[in-house]
């Protein structure tokens, strides 16, 4: 019977795309890595990997085992984790993966609870506005913001926000004296902040008429590719945003941005946590997505 244990190492190489660098994952040695890759090829009567002095490389038959591995192993964890009481404190670390400004403004608050009902958990949080790949980089969730791409990862829905039309005080200034903050022709009067990574964004006037307005015009004074960089545009008077409620809500309530288009209907960003398609999940993902679910819905 194959061991688990050389599962574990199979895997390893494939995320981690070299012995040497599979054996520093594992804390062992090259050799070891090697002898384990060697018996479970021979256990399994095929080649999983090709092996050369720059690269490796999955055969068929080893891209079908790894994906049977991801399943196994993650099977195995989950029995381990129901085995233990209840009462057991999660151990090991818990990868997590989001933009900088919804781990400020969202993330890092829960993780700070989560973490003082399990302090014997670790958790390493990168944040960037790129997706990572969960799998290679060995996440297990990530939070993203927006439309989900298509992927062979699971996704559940966290919670949804308004998307706003604001901008600075002494912007709404520039408006002619006879212009209502709302009203769509005197708002294109203003300069605008593009933000490419957004789509055009469909408006529904107060009358039920359709608009779009496009996240990147080519007349943006100033193109950003980060929500904080954005916000901070907005807040210089620079130009007309569009972002997510949960980003400028302090600043709408200080005065520093104000709606404009309020009677206007804008869409809804979703956010999601996604996780590896695997059929059980790992307990500390169970019990954080529970956590996420509870406080930010």
């Amino acid at each position: 019977m194959v061991s688990l244990d050389r599962f574990d190492t199979f895997k390893a190489i494939v995320d981690a795309g070299s012995l040497t660098a599979a054996a520093q994952t594992l804390g062992q040695s090259k050799a070891v890595v090697s002898f384990n890759l060697k018996k479970l090829e021979e256990e399994l009567g095929v080649t999983l990997l090709v092996r050369n002095t720059r690269n490796l490389s999955l055969t068929d038959a080893g891209e079908r085992f790894y994906q049977h591995c991801l399943t196994l192993l993650a099977a195995a964890e989950q029995a381990i984790d129901d085995a233990r009481s209840e009462h057991v404190q999660l151990r090991g670390t818990l990868r997590l993966t989001t933009t900088p400004e919804y781990a400020q403004a969202r993330v890092i608050p829960l993780l700070t609870t989560f973490q003082a009902a399990h302090p014997a958990l670790q958790v390493h949080l990168s944040t960037s506005p790129a997706h990572a790949d969960l799998i290679p980089e060995r996440f297990d969730m990530a939070i993203r913001l927006g439309r989900l791409q298509d992927s062979q990862l699971r996704a559940t829905l966290l919670e949804q926000h308004a998307l706003l039309a604001v901008a600075a005080p002494a912007l709404l200034a520039r408006l002619p004296d006879n212009a209502s903050r709302d009203d769509m022709e005197a708002i294109r009067t203003l300069p605008r902040i593009g933000y490419p990574r957004l789509a055009d964004i469909p408006v529904v006037a107060p009358d039920g008429t359709h608009d779009n307005i496009p996240a990147n015009p080519p007349q943006a004074v100033v193109s950003v590719d980060n929500a904080s960089t954005l916000r901070a545009f907005a807040l210089a008077a620079t130009g007309v945003a569009i972002v997510p409620e949960w980003l400028v809500h302090d600043d709408l309530a200080q005065g520093s941005l104000q709606r404009v288009l309020r009677r206007h209907t804008l869409p809804t960003q979703g956010v999601h946590a996604v996780f590896p398609n695997v059929a059980h999940p790992a307990r500390k993902v169970r019990l954080f997505l529970e956590h996420l679910r509870e406080h930010l819905q």
